[in-house]
């Protein structure tokens, strides 16, 4: 069995460089540092400004390796789509942004995976809960609300 070196960190998207977390420890693996930095910004750039979890898997015998990118988390992914930095600090007295049912759906999407939903509707849901926690509407309307009309099978359109 190859003697693997496994290499995560947690990255901003498209800015990942050979200074610290990368460099230091893929350094005395004997790997080309720069080229593996560039496979991760390759990676990783549509998640531009995003901590993005990424794992490097190193074959340490032949020098080999392999980049695995993860999704950012909910919350990140939800301010992207909203278009800001960060979510309230007063969640349900201070509203910061607004997103619209799409980008719910959206992110869902992509969070799915690695969710306990069974759904695309559940897991819209989640994303609906984190929302609110952020101090972010849907469509102008409280996650709340958005939460019932979800429910209501207003949105069923949208997870066909």
């Amino acid at each position: 069995m190859a003697d693997m070196q496994t290499v995560s960190a947690l990255v901003t998207g498209g800015q990942a460089s050979a200074g610290p977390p990368l460099g230091p420890t893929l350094g005395p693996l004997g790997v080309n540092i720069l080229q593996i930095v560039t496979a991760i910004n390759d990676k990783t750039k549509d998640f531009e400004g995003m901590k993005v979890p990424v794992t490097v898997n190193v074959d340490k015998a032949t020098k080999k390796w392999t980049v695995e990118v993860g999704i950012p988390s909910a919350a990140a992914l939800i301010l992207k789509e909203a278009g800001i930095q960060k979510g309230s600090g007063t969640s349900g007295a201070t509203w910061v942004g607004d997103i619209t049912t799409d980008s719910v759906v959206k992110v869902a999407k992509l969070k799915i995976d690695s969710s306990y939903a069974l759904s695309i509707k559940t897991a819209s849901k989640e994303i609906i809960g984190t929302c609110l926690a952020l101090g972010i509407k849907i469509n102008g309307k409280n996650p709340k609300e958005a939460t019932a009309e979800l429910e209501a099978g207003n949105w069923d359109d949208k997870f066909k």
